[in-house]
């Protein structure tokens, strides 16, 4: 099976993939069949300040284990987090916290924020937000039947992040996502480019359920109204597709530092 990196462009309607967030482990065992207590619903961000990556850095520790030391998750169970907005990924911590993000096994990460304050969450954030997200690559194996026969199997989702559907009403991803999947910080869009498939794959699945214990689930029903509509075979091709976004500046800078010649001792 070949692959191949792939890069986005252009933009236009609005979101469908809210992903990246905050896993689970089977490094941490999940809690048994006990009551999992949860913080307060109170989680005020109002009274915080910016976030602190130097302080966060050292908060982080505990999430190397799942997450990578930088973000970047070695082992595609769990979600990259490296590049992720600050106030993104406190907004999960706080939902996992307070008992209202349940889905998948992120019950196993109550252990690890249920006692962080508002600011710990932010500086948590902030750290992760200054690490550089890295990529991995996308399945293109041609399709050999169905609707999309003939395309490379993550062109079926780069069609989708790119232009949508309009005759399903489903928009384009990248209309809040951006082109390279680095997602928009002030409503809390998240970054999504070279995040794991297999986690993008789980989450619109999620979505597509329409199940949430959140109290605001506004952003929820936006994706799930989107995910509702897509194929199995549509869910797996964006995975795929997010797995090899990223920015083509890194490449070409990377091209360029590999041909400059080597200096003389």
């Amino acid at each position: 099976m070949r692959h191949a990196r792939v890069i986005a462009v252009s933009a236009v309607a609005i979101s469908i993939l809210g992903a990246a967030a905050w896993a689970q482990t089977s490094i941490t065992p999940l809690p048994d069949n006990g009551p999992i207590q949860t913080a307060s619903l109170e989680i005020d961000f109002s009274k915080t300040q910016w976030g602190d990556a130097k302080a966060g850095q050292t908060k982080a520790a505990a999430c190397a284990a799942c997450h990578g030391a930088d973000g970047n998750a070695g082992i595609e169970m769990y979600p990259s987090i490296a590049g992720q907005s600050e106030r993104y990924s406190a907004q999960q911590m706080a939902l996992i916290a307070t008992g209202q993000r349940t889905s998948g096994a992120a019950v196993a990460m109550v252990p690890f924020v249920k006692d962080l304050t508002a600011q710990d969450m932010r500086d948590i954030g902030a750290f992760f937000a200054t690490q550089k997200a890295a990529a991995g690559i996308a399945d293109d194996t041609v399709v050999a039947d169905g609707p999309y026969k003939g395309l490379k199997f993550y062109e079926i989702g780069q069609q989708l992040y790119r232009g949508g559907d309009v005759a399903r009403g489903l928009p384009a991803c990248m209309a809040c996502h951006g082109p390279t999947g680095a997602g928009n910080p002030g409503p809390a869009y998240p970054h999504i480019g070279g995040q794991h498939a297999s986690y993008v794959s789980r989450r619109l699945q999620e979505y597509q359920a329409g199940r949430s214990g959140e109290t605001d689930k506004a952003h929820f029903e936006i994706m799930a109204s989107v995910a509702a509509k897509l194929t199995e075979q549509e869910i797996q091709a964006l995975g795929s597709y997010l797995q090899g976004l990223h920015d083509r500046a890194d490449d070409v800078a990377a091209q360029a530092t590999a041909a400059a010649p080597t200096a003389a001792p």
